[in-house]
Parts: C-alpha cells; sequence; structure tokens
C-alpha cells in the first residue's frame, strides 16, 4: 500500500516520454468518402411508408431520423438545398 503513495518513485519510473506526445489533429476526409448517413436513409424509407400506406407510426419515425440526421450533420456548412429536402 505504501508504494502507491511515494510521487518520486513513480515520477522516476513512469515510461511515458513527454517529449513524444503530440496532439490529435483529425485527418482530413474527403466529401465522398464519408461514411453512409444511415438515419437520413431510414427517415426517406419510413416516410415512403408513411405516405403510401398512411402509417402514423411511419411518419412519426420519419420525422424523428430526419432531425436525428440533421443533429448528426458532420459538415455544418451543406447548402439550404440539402437541409430543406431532409425536412421534406
Amino acid at each position: 500500500m505504501s508504494s502507491h503513495n511515494n510521487s518520486s518513485s513513480s515520477a522516476a519510473n513512469d515510461p511515458r516520454q513527454p517529449s513524444a506526445a503530440r496532439p490529435f489533429v483529425a485527418p482530413l476526409v474527403s466529401p465522398q468518402d464519408l461514411p453512409v448517413d444511415y438515419s437520413g436513409f431510414i427517415a426517406v424509407i419510413c416516410a415512403v411508408a408513411g405516405v403510401m400506406f398512411r402509417y402514423k407510426l411511419g411518419s412519426w419515425l420519419a420525422i424523428i431520423f430526419c432531425a436525428q440526421s440533421l443533429a448528426n450533420m458532420k459538415n455544418m456548412e451543406n447548402d439550404l438545398k440539402q437541409i430543406s429536402m431532409a425536412m421534406m
């Protein structure tokens, strides 16, 4: 128990190297290589089912998945056309 409280010996035995530490830099990803937006896809499927079969649950699920897709949007510089089409 007493070996855990000794801070001078733990600093000498620390295997990390502060000089080798670098800050994290996120890799740049082109818009064509972004992963598929599954929430948007499910929203479209539920919306089609809600309109064609008059399922209220499908319409509500479409609204929920559309909101989730907009909330998880990575690139906030999307044009107004894409956002308005997602809300329709």
